[in-house]
């Protein structure tokens, strides 16, 4: 690492002195100023050195310009990535009176931030309580549309199941929001949490007690430290590379082009997700009476379907899908990204864990990859802000095994329930067709089976369920 990131230990030193006295014997460590290219210390195991080395840097700190010491930022959590998953899991956990910093690589109102692009995310009604606990989801409500009954079908075949609100005694089995609403609305709750962006991390150092990182932050670098690091950052990852975490990979060889339509009939509230013999074809309502299509293709057919002009890929799309809503038109601006499973081979590690499409990233059939990420955030904010309300660690190894044991079992079933879904409806084999048809059709006819598997996918499944998936704030007085 390119950095010292130092001769600090104890709780909260409060003086540049002080962090520079080690109370017990530590290995060498080396420190190099190279972004302010003047301080260069080699500090040896031995009480005496490093006491004189803490005299020394209470000088600087007196006598020379800024330039010539360093300073160590103590938080209790630092979240590196804060797009939708990261920015939520702030919101969730600023009113805790924990000290939190988000570090974010892109500017939150940039075109490029990634999380904030031209989809529209489809919210599961247990997304809706989650965000109703943080306290945001009056400023996602008003430009979400509510989806109230889904209807599955393999396109040209006998099976077909249907999914409704009515049956499940809610008012939605979920919403329909843009990417940016939704983004503007966690940064509206991140006011009073400290943000570092455009900032990207230089190096880490894991200690038993605490993180200590360097970052950088515009043409300066900044020294932080804290007890807990989350990374809720993309799939393709960097930061969970630099951590150290492990994973297991699958590309499904698709891509997902997604786009906006308006039919000619529109259903409010009506949700299609068809099998097509190339992968699935989601039309998810939103407002106005568009709709927004996630359509699965090969690589190169989902590069054809992007290149074509509007009237072929309109054509295309109402070759597959058919005219239940009538004529498609006004196509929105079309994007692709190619599909894969990735999943950490353990999402905690000592004083460290991931979240959201860090931990576990999906393919997009049945729209669990986000939902899946805010019920981890959920959760984690729970055993933090418990940790800290007890004066225990948040960070500590007792907290994370908390953590880990509430996430197994969903994040296991829905990481399998979708992957298997991904594989099994492009499928061609006649027996694998003939079963999945059956499958849809018993759905259909059998609703104790059905209501299992839409309370899975609703969020609302589990024994152990957090406040913040029952709607209710972190604690009593707060939210």
């Amino acid at each position: 690492m390119s950095c010292t990131l130092a001769c600090l230990t104890g709780p909260r030193p409060p003086h540049p002195w002080e962090r520079g006295r080690l109370t017990h014997k530590e290995p060498r460590i080396h420190t190099n100023q190279h972004q302010s290219g003047f301080v260069s210390a080699f500090v040896e195991t031995g009480d005496t050195l490093c006491l004189a080395v803490g005299w020394f840097r209470g000088l600087l700190y007196i006598f020379a310009p800024a330039r010539f010491y360093r300073t160590v930022d103590d938080y209790d959590l630092i979240i590196v990535g804060g797009g939708l998953v990261g920015g939520s899991l702030a919101c969730a956990l600023a009113a805790t009176g924990l000290r939190l910093c988000v570090v974010e690589a892109v500017p939150p109102r940039s075109d490029a931030q990634p999380s904030y692009d031209e989809r529209v995310i489809a919210l599961s009604w247990g997304s809706r309580r989650i965000f109703e606990g943080i306290g945001l989801w009056p400023a996602i409500e008003a430009g979400a549309e509510p989806i109230r009954r889904v209807h599955v079908s393999d396109r040209g075949r006998f099976g077909f199941t249907h999914l409704d609100h009515r049956e499940e005694g809610v008012a939605a089995l979920g919403y329909v929001a843009p990417a940016r609403r939704l983004g503007h609305a966690i940064q509206g709750g991140l006011a009073g949490v400290e943000m570092l962006c455009p900032a990207r991390l230089l190096g880490v150092r894991v200690l038993p007690q605490r993180v200590d990182l360097e970052v950088a932050v515009g043409g300066d670098s900044r020294l932080l430290r804290t007890r807990l690091l989350v990374a809720a950052v993309g799939g393709d990852s960097s930061v969970r590379r630099r951590l150290g975490f492990a994973v297991r990979e699958h590309g499904y060889g698709h891509e997902a082009l997604i786009t906006t339509v308006t039919p000619e009939r529109p259903r409010p509230g009506v949700a299609f997700e068809r099998f097509t013999e190339t992968g699935p074809l989601a039309l998810l309502p939103m407002t106005e009476g568009r709709y927004s299509v996630v359509w699965t293709a090969r690589a190169h057919e989902a590069a054809g379907l992007r290149d074509r002009s509007d009237r072929e890929f309109l054509a295309g799309l109402q070759s597959r899908f058919g005219y239940r809503m009538g004529k498609f038109a006004r196509p929105g601006r079309r994007l692709t990204y190619p599909l894969k499973l990735v999943l950490a081979r353990e999402p905690v590690r000592r004083r460290l864990a991931l979240i959201g499409n860090a931990a576990h990233t999906l393919h997009p059939v049945a729209g669990q990859g986000f939902n899946l990420g805010l019920r981890d955030v959920a959760a984690l904010a729970e055993v933090v802000a418990q940790a800290a309300r007890e004066g225990g660690d948040p960070g500590g190894e007792t907290t994370l095994a908390v953590y880990r044991r509430l996430r197994d079992r969903d994040q296991t079933m829905v990481v399998a329930a979708t992957d298997a879904l991904a594989r099994l409806f492009v499928n061609p084999w006649f027996p694998v067709r003939w079963a999945r048809n059956l499958g849809m059709l018993g759905l259909d006819l059998f609703p104790e089976p059905r209501r299992f598997i839409t309370h899975r996918f609703m969020g609302i499944g589990g024994e152990q369920r957090p406040r913040l998936t029952r709607g209710l704030p972190l604690e009593d007085g707060h939210g």
